[in-house]
């Protein structure tokens, strides 16, 4: 049986589970204390790892804190980087967004600044690239290609390419993971605020210095419950075919 094969058969209106799971998967802040089982924090970073990497390198490395007494370690620098966050970028609701449902929101980080030293689970994905092999017949053939001037915006934003190539290696891992866990029914949402202090979160948990984190996801049994999602309708953000 093929692809097109399994389409025809499949009701019109039909909608995979997945569609379900991503529509409802809010970012769930307020955390029951219970622990999570090691198990079932195991399928959510194999939920991970089956992620794609850059290269299939698969150079990811994942932290998962579940000990009270680290986690404690840890609350005053999340609520350091929180504060920081609320002080500048989370200051004011952003163009566009009801004032009372940032309240909402405010508030839920808040809560879960406060209660932080309570989180059942935190995971810091981390990832780090290798040191590249740079040849000079290959960077003659890749200015070939690319043309002197596209050469040299690429020496100005070598920085900026590094980044976001580590970031597309670990981030769909990380999406993957919170899709595992609003499928069991955990409440988890993706932070990068620790970047704040990365030496010193890094220092907490023994992270080696050349390793790079990504974002620290708490994670645990949500108090509250799942609803669907608040977006931007599908016909706003699209361009096709051009901008």
């Amino acid at each position: 049986m093929n692809t097109s094969d399994v389409l025809s058969d499949a009701p019109a209106d039909a909608d995979p589970a997945l569609f379900a799971t991503m529509s409802t998967m809010r970012a769930m802040r307020r955390l029951r204390p219970e622990p999570v089982p090691d198990e079932v924090l195991d399928r959510l970073i194999q939920a991970a790892v089956w992620g794609p990497s850059g290269g299939n390198m698969q150079r990811y490395e994942y932290v998962v804190v579940t000990d009270p007494a680290v986690m404690a370690e840890l609350a005053p620098l999340w609520k350091r980087c929180v504060d920081a966050y609320l002080a500048t970028t989370g200051k004011y609701a952003p163009a566009g967004m009801d004032e009372a449902a940032y309240g909402r929101m405010v508030a839920a980080i808040e809560y879960q600044r406060d209660h932080f030293a309570e989180t059942p689970a935190l995971v810091i994905p981390c990832y780090r690239f290798p040191e590249p092999r740079i040849e000079e017949e290959g960077m003659r053939r890749c200015a070939e290609a690319l043309g002197a001037d596209a050469t040299a915006r690429m020496g100005r934003i070598q920085e900026r390419f590094s980044a976001l190539a580590e970031g597309s290696c670990v981030y769909p891992g990380v999406q993957n993971l919170l899709l595992a866990a609003r499928g069991l029914g955990l409440a988890a949402n993706i932070t990068i605020w620790h970047l704040f202090l990365e030496e010193e979160w890094k220092a907490v948990l023994g992270i080696p210095e050349e390793m790079n984190t990504f974002a620290a996801i708490p994670v645990g049994w949500p108090s509250g419950r799942f609803g669907p999602v608040s977006r931007r309708p599908v016909a706003e953000v699209v361009h096709r075919d051009r901008w």
